[in-house]
């Protein structure tokens, strides 16, 4: 019996150094030795601010823009080869009738597709106000609108085409409402941003922003706190205040790091609406 209540012991006594070693490793895990860099803030106030992240997300616009042209071109294409207008050999014969249709509906699918994942990377960049949620919604979704722009007249096409036969008609309508689908939902913006959001977390309208914050190259959010988990992966980050990590593109404070800030008392909420209000220390006024 009392050869049981030792090995119970020595069990437990293992059991739990093993915990601690444990531990120490996790805890020498997270001390994660970052190279930082400070930034600069470029702008003082709104209308400087707004117009820097215009700037930022002018090249993503202007891509997206060429990008939604050559999908409708594409598409063009696709109904003139399926219709038999463009009198090409290759495109007259099976198999070269179907590849020639189905090539210009597949990469019309990828011009709207990337189209819409940069227009929304611009809109994250520069978002539109929320004032008008019409134009707020249309404005985030342009993305949807020209999905259906870039397929619905295809598919109108060939299901009245008198001409075509069942199997041909029947193998395009079905690819052609399955990207449409698939371009519709990539089009969405399941989380959209407002400017009004972006202006507030980047200090302009609380009259003051967050002295040190922290964020990465690639990330889309900044960091009240240098010892996130979030950035344990990161070696390097770039450090400046809350509208200096707005004007590089980071229009979000990262979840984990406001929650922490509200239990530490960093961050007052009101009328539990998630809106972050002036620190209660490390405070730079806005001019």
């Amino acid at each position: 019996m009392a050869r049981k209540k030792d090995n119970n012991a020595a069990q437990d006594a293992a059991a739990k150094a093993l915990a601690a070693v444990q531990a120490k490793k996790s805890a020498e895990k997270a001390k994660v030795q970052h190279n930082i860099t400070h930034v600069e803030q470029q702008t003082v106030g709104k209308t400087e601010l707004l117009a820097v992240t215009r700037k930022n997300a002018m090249p993503y616009r202007v891509a997206a823009i060429i990008l939604w042209i050559l999908a409708i071109a594409f598409e063009v294409l696709a109904i003139l080869f399926f219709k038999k207008v463009i009198k090409w050999d290759f495109a007259l014969k099976n198999p070269g009738y179907y590849i020639s249709w189905i090539v210009c509906i597949v990469l019309d699918f990828i011009c709207v597709m990337v189209g819409s994942l940069l227009w929304k990377k611009a809109n994250h960049l520069d978002p539109a106000s929320a004032k008008n949620k019409t134009k707020f919604w249309l404005h985030n979704n342009l993305g949807v609108i020209v999905a259906v722009i870039a397929f619905a007249p295809f598919i109108i096409f060939v299901l009245t085409d008198k001409k075509a036969d069942k199997q041909s008609k029947t193998i395009a309508t079905v690819i052609a409402a399955v990207l449409i689908i698939a371009a519709v939902l990539v089009g969405i913006d399941w989380n959209p941003v407002s400017q009004e959001q972006m202006l507030e977390e980047a200090g302009i309208d609380t009259g003051a922003v967050y002295e040190h914050v922290y964020w990465t190259k690639g990330g889309k959010v900044y960091h009240l706190y240098e010892d996130c988990g979030h950035l344990n992966n990161s070696s390097d980050l770039l450090e400046g205040t809350s509208q200096a990590a707005v004007e590089n593109g980071k229009t979000r404070m990262c979840q984990d790091c406001y929650s922490r800030g509200v239990k530490e008392g960093l961050i007052i909420e009101e009328n539990n609406d998630d809106k972050i209000e002036t620190p209660t220390d490390e405070v730079v006024p806005v001019e």
